[in-house]
């Protein structure tokens, strides 16, 4: 639980290892493929370090990496040489290791001999544990078990401990030749043919709660039968195709798509569950409630089984009592879902979930109002509804401070900056002090704005009218004190904030950006708004910076303070966009997928703030996560906003008016998840209209903006 107290900025790993994610189970190694003991390096599951070493040597050697080959999220392979024999100018001897990650891990090796006479080999792979908990591998403050116990079972290794109950399991297959499995070390004694090979499958199985449980990869069943592997095929099969002939947005595209399949999360206790997703890799692999509904809100054009799924887990996990160390509340929705052990705190296979966030629980109504929007079935909706109904309780009951959704931690353990930026520092005045709590967050507002609007729109779907004007009512006067008190007119723009004495955090950031993605920024301060966000201040040339370059806080290479992350700018876009400022959502939308072309089509969780005039490529942020949920979900948001998609399925009716920028040509998008059904969108020529096929009967297309005041109901035009 102490865990809990990291303030948002993962741990180093550095710029020469390699992670392969696979649902809440990761893998962090070196370039060779071994994972080396003494830092951040491992393999793993349910928040637990199950190998901290796994070293493969032939003849004693290190391997010399030559490539590394990625493929899916959860494989690589690693192609490498053992050095060269005394006496020979060159090595004869490849090595490529196929590696497999999912609950624990396999391993395929391959000894291929390149020489014209056979070669005798020792192989050796050194194996060893730490049984960390997965904060303490990250705030690099490792409590050492003291009973972790190594021994040879059934031809391999058992490593576990005790106080713990967690560990791993290494067994293997080969061919030719004799093994020996002493603790921390199995040793290969074999033969390779003149020109031919030697093949050995190794896998590591978790212990969780003191049984073992099978890694997802078996080395008993071919690759392609793992589930994982059929899991993300029929992801793909099943995804909206999209061609265009731009090749950059098509190759981010599809990275996203593999990225966000390979992010899901799925319940070995309940199988036929929807899937929720995880914040991100290598440290967020797990269910995040702020995170894991915006990811989903994005990705509404992809799946939206995905929203559903991230819903239901949430609901199953919404607070019901009073916990200042856990600061649950009766209706909020949790931050993260965490399932390690850390000293003095026992196992729990139903995770121990924290709820120190602001926003997670105004952004489950906002989600739920948006997936009806979108088809959800209407029994799935008014099931939640109760989910929803418990959530704003607890903003009006617990949340709630002069009139503002506002935050301060219960306990020093907690997070001291509750919303997105939470980082000890991600909340700051203008001349770079820090703000004091409690803290009403501008973008909190905002999204308890439209949590109140999207209730009042599901009020008014089901006929309770008395819920519609209550919710109705309570958004105009949010909205009408938000603009009064947030407001700097002097400056032209909101504040960041509201500290504990009601004054104004005045800062320049990019908050306000989700301000207008909200609605609840009035009509005639949002040309200052979106002048700001696209001053040279505050734009890159990549992005929209999380802080502007004026302020005493600003670092461009910090993590909330001047650095530009995807996921912000893509709300940005979806806001300027809504308040028809077109050229400005465009220009974020751009620079991001130019961004992304210089990342192999892989947008990271966030880059530094550098000017693009500086330099001419965007400069990594060394701990940036990758690959991250709402970071590789942006791409799909963009190109909602371009294409200004904005559907009211229960109400027949769906707005496009496409705005793409010439660059990016024709685009096509078929098999578009919608209702009950699929559609296909196409967009032949910049400028030209959108043409759809497939939709439900009695539906009709407008080829204009969707009107931004949000309060608008469709069936009162």
């Amino acid at each position: 639980m102490e865990g809990w107290t990291f303030e948002g900025q993962p741990g180093e790993l550095g710029d020469t290892t390699i992670t392969m994610v696979e649902g809440g189970s990761f893998c962090v190694c070196q370039q060779n493929g071994d994972i080396l003991p003494g830092g951040a390096e491992g393999v793993y599951y349910a928040d637990t370090r199950l190998v901290s070493r796994w070293e493969l040597r032939i003849d004693d050697a290190p391997l010399e990496s030559l490539k590394v080959l990625p493929a899916e999220p959860y494989h690589a392979t690693f192609l490498s040489r053992i050095p060269p024999r005394p006496g020979r100018a060159d090595s004869t001897m490849l090595v490529i290791r196929d590696r497999y990650v999912g609950g624990g891990l396999r391993e395929d090796v391959t000894l291929r001999n390149l020489a014209d006479e056979s070669a005798g080999c020792l192989v050796t792979l050194l194996v060893a544990s730490d049984v960390a908990d997965l904060f303490e591998v990250k705030a690099h403050r490792i409590t050492y078990a003291t009973d972790i116990e190594t021994a040879t079972d059934r031809g391999g290794l058992r490593i576990v401990s005790a106080s713990r109950s967690r560990g791993a399991r290494v067994t293997a297959d080969w061919g030719e030749g004799e093994m020996v499995a002493v603790p921390g070390l199995l040793t290969f004694r074999v033969v390779v043919p003149a020109r031919d090979e030697w093949r050995a499958t190794l896998e590591l199985d978790p212990i969780l709660d003191g049984e073992e449980v099978p890694a997802w990869f078996s080395r008993r069943h071919p690759v392609e039968r793992a589930e994982p592997a059929m899991r993300l095929a029929e992801w793909e099969r099943g995804s909206p195709a999209i061609t265009t002939t731009n090749i950059t947005l098509a190759q981010t595209l599809r990275r996203s798509r593999t990225d966000l399949g390979s992010l899901r999360l799925f319940r070995p206790d309940l199988p036929d569950a929807l899937p929720s997703i995880a914040a991100g890799a290598p440290w967020f692999m797990t269910l995040f409630g702020r995170d894991s509904l915006i990811t989903s809100w994005m990705t509404l054009p992809l799946d939206q089984t995905l929203a559903l799924g991230t819903l239901h887990r949430l609901s199953e996990t919404q607070g019901t009592k009073v916990n200042l160390l856990s600061e649950e509340e009766p209706g909020k929705i949790l931050h993260e879902l965490r399932y390690g052990v850390e000293p003095g705190i026992p196992s729990s296979g139903g995770g121990r979930p924290y709820y120190g966030s602001v926003d997670s629980t105004p952004l489950f109504v906002m989600l739920l109002g948006e997936l009806r929007r979108w088809g959800m079935d209407p029994g799935e909706m008014r099931r939640l509804l109760l989910y929803a109904d418990a959530a704003l309780a607890w903003i009006e009951d617990y949340g709630m401070r002069d009139g503002f959704l506002s935050y301060r931690r219960k306990t020093d353990r907690g997070l001291v900056n509750q919303g997105w930026k939470d980082s000890f520092d991600g909340v700051t005045y203008a001349d770079g002090s820090l703000a004091r709590p409690p803290i009403a967050l501008a973008e909190a507002q905002g999204y308890t704005y439209a949590a109140y609007l999207a209730r009042a729109h599901l009020a008014h779907e089901t006929g309770e009218a008395d819920v519609e004007r209550r919710y109705e009512k309570q958004a105009a006067e949010l909205r009408g004190a938000f603009n009064e008190r947030f407001w700097m007119p002097e400056r032209g723009y909101y504040a960041m904030g509201l500290d504990g004495d009601g004054r104004r955090i005045d800062a320049l950031a990019s908050n306000m950006g989700h301000c207008m993605w909200t609605g609840i920024v009035d009509e005639d301060k949002a040309a200052s708004v979106a002048e700001h966000l696209l001053s040279p201040a505050m734009f890159s040339g990549y992005g929209v910076r999380t802080l502007a370059s004026t302020m005493g806080a600003y670092n461009p290479m910090s993590y909330h303070n001047g650095s530009v992350w995807p996921h912000d700018n893509a709300l940005v876009a979806a806001g300027l966009m809504r308040y028809g400022f077109v050229e400005e959502a465009q220009r974020i939308a751009e620079g991001l997928l130019d961004a992304a072309h210089e990342c192999a089509g892989r947008l990271p969780e966030l880059f530094c703030g550098f000017d693009r005039d500086e330099f001419p490529t965007p400069i990594p942020y060394p701990t940036s996560c990758a690959p991250q949920a709402w970071a590789a979900a942006s791409p799909l948001s963009l190109m909602r906003t371009l294409l200004r998609f904005e559907p009211w399925l229960p109400y027949g009716k769906i707005w496009v008016a496409p705005v793409l920028p010439e660059r990016y040509g024709r685009i096509r998008m078929t098999n578009l998840p919608f209702g009950s059904g699929r559609c296909t969108v196409e967009v032949k020529e910049r400028g030209g209209p959108a043409v759809i096929t497939g939709l439900p009967p009695g539906v009709t297309v407008y080829d204009v903006p969707r009107p931004p005041t949000a309060t608008w109901v469709p069936d009162a035009e």
